[in-house]
């Protein structure tokens, strides 16, 4: 973004990408079209009837089939005494369950908590405790992990559902004798004041749905991150920055949408989890706002039913970060798959590698369009051109309605061409973090822009370029690990001195987790460091390495020096 000169005493910022948009692309969208998200969803219901909106195990749920359970499912959560406003947790994989409750939650007038389904108790319970969750709805497979967090969190009403649940009374009841006693999938629970999620949708259809009136700046979701900064926190988004987003995807889509073949209805692939944004906005949102149809991926680590399940339909869409991509192209079996309907394969969440992106395109005839967001964001800040016929190794534009300033630690933007931190402001950028001001005010600049903690270099064409990062997070698949989290469950272990944790590179998932420690206790390994950790950490939080030294570089007032242990010629080379 330029700085020009305008009337006298005016300041105009010019937004210089405009120029290299898409024929058809807007520069601005229109923020005030819907007053809700629950506005722009039950639009869609009306519109697309017995269309199909989701697909989840060979079971299709309805727009109609959506409207019905959401809004029965959104009575029964009334019939608890929940106050407007309140937060209602979700800790599933993608079931058919997860669309329904997102919709009802909102209709009902509460606020959507995503949780990880991976998380530990004592991740679980942090974040329920954070958000003042009322409520929350569980798959049974993690039900253990709510149970032995409950007593330590304000949550009042527990909500389990079995992956059986929607997908009929004949296939639902076998998916759960498989999941249950031949998988062994679900480990033993008690929840004795639990309801189950089928009992809830039955009592709730013989209530009426009181519909509240909803604002644009009324919240929608507190999507949890570990942010700039340091401990995970509930980004605050409400219906409007999310309505946003969702319509600057669709904008930013449409020149390659409308290239024959034409398309009747979106077919999404839904494999990244719902409870991540990227999939929140650029899967589920952006396809009930255009009436197609999200393929619900529950395992996508499971490359080879993925591909099965692919191979059933002609996808339109298909959202993903580097390493499911990659994933995908070694599998013997992909070449098997038809993608002659593929309009666009958008990644994020992570760097898209230059070696995966050329072997997608062979492989699909499509390119990878990256683009970049974080949870505070909605998520999508900018993206490359979706007309684009080759990876191009930068983030891309700024969406419509969306500006980007390269600035420097002064906040003072920067020339083009040079390094700074990338900030942004637009409609789709949080208001600030759940009850923590001081944490919004340190990512906010005066003007309104916010500082994402990501370094990158703007072109004269205003596609931006990350060349480094200001802040220490690592990027695992997509997931995001603080340091800060594991270095304080580490040391509360008791056997070490001290520790620091980095990311070192990783051809399968981008990054993955380094340990460095000194021991406080001679007799200490890493096996059992590891498996301390392992059971208070997310599976992708526990480092993969650890290294125990006699010492750790610090600073002159005993800062531990992370970036030279990241440079370290120890730490394991990229493959």
């Amino acid at each position: 973004m330029r700085v020009r000169a305008g009337a006298p005493g005016d300041i105009v910022m010019e937004r210089l990408w405009l120029r290299h948009y898409p024929p058809g692309v807007p520069a601005d969208i229109d923020v005030s079209r819907y007053s809700s998200l629950v506005a722009m969803l039950e639009e869609s219901f009306q519109a697309n009837g017995e269309n199909p909106a989701c697909i989840c195990m060979g079971r299709t749920l309805t727009y109609a089939g959506l409207d019905e359970a959401s809004r029965a499912f959104g009575a029964w959560l009334q019939s608890r005494g929940l106050k407007r406003g309140a937060r209602v947790a979700i800790m599933m994989p993608n079931v058919l369950q997860y669309p329904v409750a997102i919709a009802a939650i909102l209709r009902a007038g509460y606020t959507v908590v995503n949780v990880n389904p991976l998380y530990k108790p004592r991740e679980l319970e942090l974040q329920l405790k954070d958000s003042g969750a009322d409520a929350i709805v569980v798959l049974e497979n993690f039900a253990h992990v709510v149970q032995e967090a409950l007593p330590h969190t304000p949550v009042k009403h527990v909500v389990v559902a079995s992956m059986g649940d929607m997908l009929g009374l004949v296939k639902g009841a076998i998916v759960n004798t498989v999941v249950r006693r031949v998988k062994k999938l679900v480990p033993p629970y008690s929840l004795p004041e639990a309801t189950k999620f089928n009992d809830a949708l039955a009592a709730g259809r013989k209530l009426t749905l009181n519909k509240p009136t909803l604002g644009p700046d009324d919240i929608a979701f507190l999507q949890y991150t570990g942010g700039t900064t340091g401990v995970s926190k509930g980004a605050i988004l409400l219906h409007r920055n999310l309505i946003a987003n969702t319509l600057q995807v669709e904008a930013w889509q449409q020149p390659v949408l409308s290239l024959p073949p034409p398309v009747e209805r979106m077919f999404i692939v839904t494999a990244l989890p719902l409870y991540h944004i990227f999939a929140l906005t650029a899967c589920f949102l952006f396809g009930i706002r255009c009436g197609g149809v999200c393929l619900l991926i529950p395992n996508p680590r499971d490359i080879h039913g993925l591909i099965k399940e692919l191979s059933h339909y002609k996808v339109n869409s298909f959202p993903a970060v580097n390493t499911l991509y990659n994933a995908l192209l070694h599998n013997p079996d992909f070449s098997k798959l038809d993608w002659s309907m593929l309009k666009c394969a958008v990644g994020g969440g992570m760097a898209v590698q230059k070696t995966v992106a050329d072997a997608w395109i062979k492989a699909t005839g499509r390119p990878i369009i990256e683009g970049y967001g974080l949870s505070e964001t909605s998520p999508v800040l900018t993206c490359n051109r979706a007309d684009i016929v080759e990876w191009s190794g930068t983030i891309g534009l700024p969406l419509p309605s969306t500006e980007i300033s390269i600035r420097d630690d002064n906040g003072n933007e920067v020339p083009l061409g040079e390094q700074g931190e990338i900030c942004a402001r637009g409609p789709q950028v949080m208001p600030g973090y759940w009850q923590r001001p001081e944490e919004t005010a340190m990512t906010m600049t005066k003007d309104g822009f916010f500082r994402t903690g990501d370094i990158g270099v703007m072109d004269a064409e205003g596609r931006v370029r990350i060349v480094d990062r200001k802040k220490d997070m690592i990027t695992v698949s997509g997931f995001k690990v603080f340091p800060n989290e594991v270095e304080e469950v580490a040391m509360s272990q008791g056997g070490l001195m001290e520790c620091a944790v980095v990311g070192v590179p990783d051809p399968h998932s981008g990054e993955v987790v380094k340990l460095f420690a000194v021991k406080k206790k001679p007799e200490m390994t890493d096996t059992e460091l590891r498996a301390f950790l392992a059971v208070r950490l997310a599976s992708y939080k526990v480092p993969r390495y650890i290294e125990f030294r006699h010492d750790l570089p610090k600073t002159n007032v005993g800062k531990i020096l992370r970036r030279a242990l990241r440079d370290d010629p120890g730490n394991p080379p990229a493959a």
